[in-house]
């Protein structure tokens, strides 16, 4: 199927684009290939689509899901082969297991990256 537009970049506003981009990077293997002036940066694994960026915003208030007021709006899903060794790698890379893990049989668990973006470990199929 052929859409209007092909996907570029998901980006996510931080208060420190290259301490998020960092994180990312970390966690998914992928390398660094842009910073503009500590406000805008991107990684990726080099293929198309495949980009995530980090912008600048100094008044960046992070989510505070599960609460109305402040919803997630969106996260990331990730897939790992290992759930408990793959949560001690994040951990020690600058996530945080968030309090609310609504996974009722452990086949995905919710994190925050540094700037409080939540995603989610999950175990499984890659095609869904």
């Amino acid at each position: 199927m052929t859409g209007i537009a092909r996907f570029r970049t998901t980006v996510l506003d931080c208060p420190s684009p290259i301490e998020l981009a960092r994180f990312y990077s970390e966690l998914l293997g992928w390398r660094i290939v842009s910073e503009e002036d500590e406000t805008w940066v991107v990684v990726t694994d080099g293929g198309p689509p495949a980009r995530l960026a980090f912008q600048l915003a100094d008044d960046h208030q992070p989510p505070d899901w599960p609460d109305p007021a402040r919803p997630q709006q969106f996260h990331i899903d990730v897939t790992v082969d290992d759930m408990d060794l793959a949560e001690e790698q994040v951990l020690k890379i600058g996530a945080r297991k968030h309090e609310h893990q609504p996974s009722e049989d452990d086949t995905f668990r919710v994190y925050l990256d540094p700037a409080g973006h939540p995603f989610c470990l999950c175990v499984g199929e890659t095609s869904d």
